[in-house]
């Protein structure tokens, strides 16, 4: 077991103190499976207030259950005694825990048999009492023991499942798989906080249908993300091969893993079309409207799940403008008027949305999409380049310009004129000189508005 020196060293200092040090949980998996690894978790037979003494800024972030937060030489250390647990009264925290001078004691409390190995970091000896590496090595996720007491312990772990079988590329071992119907209680008092961490790191993965499938196939889905389920079985049209459903689902694989704001809205862009299903006269379902009712949903699943304002308010506006069809025909006065409802802040990802939604739309036929979208993106490059006004900031006049040169007083009818006039420079960029704008802006006031 390769580890950092940082941790070698701040295990010399349970050493000294004559005490054993573990490096346990995701970072021994993370580095049996190669894989990069950031968070140490520490089990010790040291009680937490035999380690405060130890180092000089240390965290009592849970003494109750045995655990406090250590830095040390710039690195974050989670460490926790060796214990047994008791009942879980509450659905995701132990009524009790007792202390235990054992490690193996310690592994037999924790999830899944792959976060049960422990790797003592003074003798050099990894310890493996659930076959956990075996585990490792044939891809799978099983319980530790009785898979519906593991569950039932903590509402979370079904969902921790279908989270490691998409980051890892897992499957979930059969009995554990059907014990998850039989948690769905618990799993629904687990906090939003909690759940919604499941559900980022889900978003994080290769590949997120992986995990939202095996969602839906437990029943999960219709405890913490029953809105998706709504798209199952809802047929679309000719260009696309599957339901709304699988259409998100897909639609978020092909989203850029690196931005999660991305990644949600791809998940959650259509979600509003059940509920604008119609049929037209060739018989064919129509959608009309479903990017605005996505939208509405999207913020009220966001606010439920606890998301920060400004991601809710961004994945929120990505869904709300996902609908264009770009064509080669388009005036450049349409694009800069897409650019202006769009903003330029989020051009980009609008485009990396309606990417990812094409692609999802039939894998099969994914190759013949992008090209336009390639040829879109050159043309808006062009366009924001040549330096024209996109938003009312940008014009050549302002209100108080308005106010003084037209003697109306401040009011709904200013901010009116101001966005006659960015239309107007929208279509025809050379109209943006003071001048021109104030001239017609007088014309609005006298022709359009009632003005003098």
């Amino acid at each position: 077991m390769h580890v950092p020196r940082v941790v070698q060293d701040f295990a010399t200092v349970f050493r000294a103190a004559g005490f054993q040090c573990h490096l346990v949980g995701g970072a021994v998996r993370d580095i049996l499976l190669g894989r990069p690894h950031t968070d140490f978790d520490i089990a010790t037979d040291a009680l937490p207030a035999q380690v405060i003494p130890l180092f000089r800024r240390v965290i009592p972030t849970g003494i109750k259950h045995g655990t406090v937060t250590v830095h040390f030489k710039g690195t974050t250390f989670e460490v926790t005694t060796f214990r047994t647990e008791e009942a879980y009264g509450d659905g995701r925290r132990p009524d009790a825990v007792t202390f235990t001078p054992s490690i193996i004691d310690d592994l037999a409390r924790r999830d899944f048999t792959i976060n049960a190995i422990a790797y003592d970091l003074l003798a050099d000896r990894v310890a493996d009492p659930h076959e956990g590496r075996r585990d490792l090595r044939r891809g799978v996720i099983k319980a530790i023991g009785d898979p519906s007491e593991r569950f039932r312990e903590d509402g979370l772990r079904p969902l921790r499942a279908c989270r490691f079988a998409a980051q890892l590329g897992f499957t979930v071992e059969e009995a554990t798989r059907q014990a998850i119907p039989g948690s769905l209680d618990i799993l629904a008092m687990v906090s939003a906080e909690r759940v919604r961490d499941e559900i980022l790191k889900i978003l994080e993965a290769p590949l997120p249908s992986v995990g939202f499938a095996l969602m839906k196939d437990s029943g999960i889905l219709r405890v913490v993300l029953p809105e998706l389920l709504e798209g199952e079985g809802v047929a679309q049209g000719t260009l696309h091969c599957h339901d709304v459903f699988w259409h998100s689902l897909y639609a978020c694989d092909a989203a850029p893993h690196e931005s999660l704001p991305l990644r949600l809205a791809a998940l959650l862009h259509d979600v509003g079309k059940p509920r604008t299903r119609g049929t037209g006269p060739d018989g064919r379902p129509t959608f009309y409207g479903h990017e605005k009712v996505s939208a509405d949903m999207t913020q009220a699943i966001l606010e439920r799940l606890k998301l920060p304002n400004a991601t809710i308010k961004e994945v929120s506006h990505l869904v709300a403008h996902h609908m264009f069809n770009y064509q080669d025909e388009w005036s450049d006065a349409a694009v800069r008027r897409l650019i202006a409802r769009v903003g330029e802040g989020s051009i980009n990802d609008i485009m990396a949305l309606r990417r990812a939604d094409q692609i999802g739309m039939c894998r099969e036929n994914a190759q013949y999409f992008p090209q336009g979208l390639s040829d879109f993106a050159q043309r808006v490059t062009e366009v924001m380049e040549s330096g024209r006004a996109f938003t009312l900031s940008k014009l050549a006049i302002n209100g108080n310009d308005i106010m003084q040169d037209l003697g109306i007083a401040p009011g709904p009818q200013v901010g009116i004129i101001l966005n006659e006039l960015l239309q107007s420079v929208l279509e025809d960029p050379a109209m943006n000189e003071r001048g021109k704008l104030l001239e017609i802006a007088r014309k609005l006031v006298k022709e359009r508005l009632g003005g003098r």
